[in-house]
């Protein structure tokens, strides 16, 4: 079914997707009940896509604010989930602004020292573990969108390895750092590098120099948690690449998921911008 699931994984256990933005949770959704999985959604109040609420019927969904924790957990005990795979993106400025966390929330963020992913996230899966949930890792279902080991696409730029080499070299130091997961390098120079802003802002500021031989690498933390936070590239970051002449992607096999892999592939051709997995 994945290869991403436990290997003591009940295919006829019910599933919670939590859902946030984009269209990584509809692919999920689509592909976990084409697998005949029992699935119902949480999805995140003005987050999650009306197309992938729509997949679900009335009596299997559940549309919550992002901070009320307490009702997520509720939702899942209501539904009987045994397991919970989480996919998509909530906006930045809502984690500041609009989380309207409940007591379940706030008494989840007064522990943690550190806030951040990592710590959060974690905190998170306890909360369900203790409501009687595993959380799977999240490119469950989705083994045919990862990225691959090497050229994805024709080599339409020529960059000498070095310079990738160098962009992998700091994305990995960035990622265990804990600053972001992505980078743009040129010729061994570091041009911008991910934090809290995500990686299109990222990728705008990069293309600002209006220079050539520009490298997006997107990669993982060397102990990340697949559970939540897992790196994606999808059709609109292809699409700011392109507006700002970045050429090339790099991205890790295995560990990111390209959503959408077909579309993105047949968009890398048209714009001719190079995707590579290391």
């Amino acid at each position: 079914m994945s290869k991403y699931l436990p290997s003591d994984f009940d295919p006829t256990a019910p599933v919670g997707l939590i859902a946030g933005r984009g269209v990584y949770p509809r692919l999920i959704a689509e592909k976990a009940l084409a697998a005949g999985i029992e699935l119902h959604l949480i999805a995140f109040d003005g987050e999650a896509a009306q197309e992938t609420i729509d997949l679900f019927p009335e009596d299997k969904r559940a549309v919550i604010n992002v901070g009320k924790v307490g009702a997520w957990l509720k939702a899942l005990r209501k539904f009987d989930c045994r397991y919970t795979i989480a996919a998509g993106q909530v906006k930045p400025g809502k984690l500041f602004r609009d989380l309207k966390p409940d007591l379940k929330a706030a008494a989840l963020l007064m522990k943690l020292k550190r806030k951040n992913a990592h710590t959060i996230f974690g905190a998170i899966a306890e909360e369900l573990a203790a409501n009687g949930q595993t959380a799977l890792d999240a490119r469950s279902f989705l083994d045919d969108q990862m990225a691959d080991l090497g050229h994805m696409t024709k080599a339409y730029e020529k960059i000498e390895d070095t310079y990738i080499q160098h962009g992998i070299e700091i994305a990995q130091e960035m990622a265990r750092l804990d600053v972001g997961q992505g980078v743009v390098v040129r010729k061994g120079t570091v041009l911008a590098v991910e934090a809290f802003e995500g990686t299109d802002p990222m990728l705008k500021r990069a293309g600002g120099f209006k220079t050539d031989q520009l490298i997006f690498v997107k990669t993982v933390k060397r102990q990340q948690d697949y559970r939540f936070d897992v790196p994606v590239f999808g059709l609109r970051t292809l699409e700011i690449m392109a507006e700002h002449n970045i050429g090339t992607a790099v991205l890790k096999a295995g560990d990111v998921i390209m959503v959408e892999k077909e579309k993105i592939l047949a968009a890398a051709a048209r714009h001719k911008i190079q995707l590579i997995g290391f």
